[in-house]
């Protein structure tokens, strides 16, 4: 598949459009269909337009132009832009406007990307599908019905609705990788400090990451490659490993070893386990070997996440406290009761929920029991993949279980929803790589992902494995909405 960034970079250099047309098609796409798909939250049309006539002026004195720079892109509403509303999505943020830039969005606003806007979420990056926003959940680009996952729900609405080229998501238990098998596009979470976490509004700090979220695999790698180098203000960052990845996409897969854990396919719906099925014939004639084994931590994975994610949350979310920024309560006696009333008005139900397990988790007399348990099994689930590898080069799995689900559906059931992350989780947990892809789709046409794990700071080998799989499949597995600019 042709990548998009290529596609209009190309158009951009040859003159066949300049970047202020096409951030003026953008704009007008997001003004016609965001009412539809509540992608964004935030339109950022002045800044935009500032940023295109740089680029503008730029390739008219014949000056050079890199990949990235004038492509119309967003970020999650989580990711600091300086005098940019920055609300994660959360009423007691309304009004935030951070001071400084994340150094994602000062690496690409250096490189003359152009923002778009800031797109929905939920809410601190709490949900499976963005309707635990404050702005109310953004819709799935391909039945507006159904919900476009979360938390990175907007991006995936806006990439898969292509009212946005690409953009920056978060994932700290499949917020990435989740919403764009949702939206039948393509999601990265790289390994655990290959991005710079500066500048993201933290809800756990240890799972955290940033990744990208585009149309294709070379796109995903063009934006990974951009992004990921060492950065001093962020105590966890590594940097990418070896060459840009870009530069390894077509090298040959043949006798490469694709693990199957027997585990991920327990309990995922039969149109899921089909397209998984399918995708491994596909493996097989490209060459590559596929290797089933089992892998029993992963049965632990799903509440080691949960107790340890909310415990990290109830720390970070203390500083929301309505004495520096944010919202604060009208009404109050005295500072004890401002900042209970602040917290209670402010939050919504499912980070009140987290909270609250979190504190529980750490509170005196339930720590051992919970949180340091939770730790004790998060260094099995780390030791478990490690030697996973020794078997296999990649590990391929459903990206979640189903297919987009209903609105509404997530609210009714959060119990429910939770269950969507259990393919997803194991990821941030040993703090590896992943990748996800479209794979085909299910009886309600809707689209179907899997994800491709790779060893720590091997993402050039699973963007290779996804690339030639997308290659051999193209447009089997690729349909775009009926939204967005055609160009």
């Amino acid at each position: 598949m042709e990548s998009r960034i290529k596609h209009y970079n190309n158009m951009l250099k040859n003159r066949e459009i300049t970047c202020t047309e096409l951030t003026e098609k953008y704009l007008s796409s997001i003004e016609s269909d965001n009412k539809d798909l509540n992608a964004y939250v935030t339109v950022t049309a002045d800044a935009a337009m500032e940023a295109a006539k740089k680029t503008d002026e730029k390739i008219s004195r014949g000056e050079e132009i890199s990949l990235l720079e004038g492509i119309p892109m967003t970020l999650k509403d989580n990711i600091s832009t300086k005098g940019i509303e920055t609300t994660c999505c959360s009423k007691i943020l309304e009004g935030y406007k951070p001071i400084y830039n994340a150094t994602v969005w000062e690496t690409l606003k250096t490189q003359g990307a152009v923002l778009l806007g800031k797109t929905n979420m939920d809410e601190f990056a709490m949900g499976s599908s963005s309707e635990t926003s404050y702005f109310g959940g953004a819709a799935n680009p391909h039945n507006i019905n159904h919900v476009a996952g979360g938390s990175s729900g907007g991006v995936a609405s806006a990439v898969g609705g292509n009212i946005a080229v690409y953009g920056l998501g978060s994932d700290t238990g499949g917020s990435i990788r989740q919403p764009a098998s949702f939206c039948g596009i393509v999601g990265l979470k790289p390994t655990y400090g290959a991005v710079s976490r500066f500048g993201l509004i933290a809800y756990a700090s240890s799972f955290d990451q940033i990744g990208p979220i585009t149309t294709t695999v070379e796109d995903s790698a063009i934006v990974f490659d951009a992004v990921s180098a060492y950065d001093k203000m962020d105590s966890t960052s590594q940097g990418r490993k070896g060459a840009p990845t870009v530069d390894t996409l077509k090298n040959d897969i043949k006798g490469m070893k694709i693990g199957i854990a027997r585990e991920y396919l327990e309990g995922v719906r039969d149109e899921v386990r089909v397209c998984i099925e399918k995708a491994c014939e596909v493996y097989k004639s490209l060459g590559a070997e596929i290797v089933y084994f089992d892998l029993p931590a992963l049965k632990y994975a799903l509440p080691v996440y949960y107790i340890l994610a909310c415990a990290e949350a109830s720390s970070n979310l203390g500083r929301y406290d309505g004495i520096r920024y944010g919202y604060r309560t009208d009404a109050y006696k005295d500072v004890n009761e401002m900042i209970c009333k602040t917290r209670s008005e402010g939050f919504g139900d499912e980070v009140k929920r987290r909270i609250m397990l979190g504190t529980y988790v750490l509170s005196a007399g339930y720590y051992d029991a919970y949180y340091k348990k939770a730790q004790n099994l998060r260094g099995s689930i780390v030791n478990a993949f490690k030697n996973a590898f020794k078997c296999c080069d990649v590990i391929l799995a459903p990206t979640v279980p189903m297919t987009a689900f209903e609105k509404g559906n997530a609210i009714s059931d959060p119990i429910e929803t939770y269950l969507t992350d259990i393919c997803t989780v194991p990821v941030n947990i040993a703090g590896l790589p992943g990748v996800s892809i479209p794979c085909g789709f299910g009886e309600n046409g809707l689209p179907i992902g899997m994800q491709l794990i790779g060893n720590t700071f091997c993402e050039s080998t699973i963007l290779n494995a996804a690339w030639q799989y997308e290659n051999a499949v193209g447009s089997e597995v690729f349909r775009p909405s009926q939204y967005g600019i055609k160009l």
